[in-house]
């Protein structure tokens, strides 16, 4: 019995720069609902370097498809697209660190639990990562305390006890 079912979310798109940002701001986004916030840094550089790599070498064309998939404890990011070469993966580990190119495979690598590529049908491939994943029920999300604009401005000024509103303490900015 699956207790806690597949979570599907896909994106089709030209690899362009402005619309590499767009997907970014999406993938977060569905993250952020699937309740997954601690992921959205490491999903967006890997999505944003995946669909890089579409844009700077996929032929015949720039489509391509985003798929974003939850099941049980682990995300799956794929990016579908309609050049059969898969990329070249050897020397990944070896990557010249001072490079301005050829580095994105290598980050994918170091911020995914897993990577790969394989053919996709009779034209295209399919480049994936996946993330380790634990879903917190949105019931049980913690929600950070609220904060004043007086706490950001004054943050050595404190309320002693569990004060309600109406009898809570004058805040004062002068310490001592």
């Amino acid at each position: 019995m699956i207790s806690n079912p597949s979570r599907h979310c896909t994106v089709e798109l030209q690899a362009l720069p402005s619309r590499i940002g767009q997907v970014r701001r999406i993938v977060s986004a569905q993250l952020r609902y699937w309740h997954l916030d601690p992921l959205i840094d490491r999903a967006a550089l890997g999505v944003t370097e995946l669909l890089t790599n579409v844009h700077l070498h996929a032929q015949p064309d720039k489509t391509c498809t985003v798929e974003l998939e939850l099941l049980l404890d682990r995300l799956t990011v794929s990016v579908r697209d309609h050049d059969p070469r898969l990329p070249e993966v050897d020397g990944i580990e070896a990557v010249d660190s001072f490079a301005t190119c050829g580095r994105g495979l290598a980050m994918v690598a170091a911020v995914s639990e897993d990577w790969g590529a394989r053919p996709d049908g009779e034209s295209g491939k399919v480049v994936w990562f996946t993330l380790p994943a634990a879903v917190v029920a949105p019931e049980r999300a913690a929600r950070p305390p609220r904060r004043l604009a007086a706490d950001r401005l004054f943050p050595e000024v404190v309320t002693v006890g569990d004060l309600s509103p109406a009898h809570a303490p004058a805040r004062s900015a002068v310490v001592g």
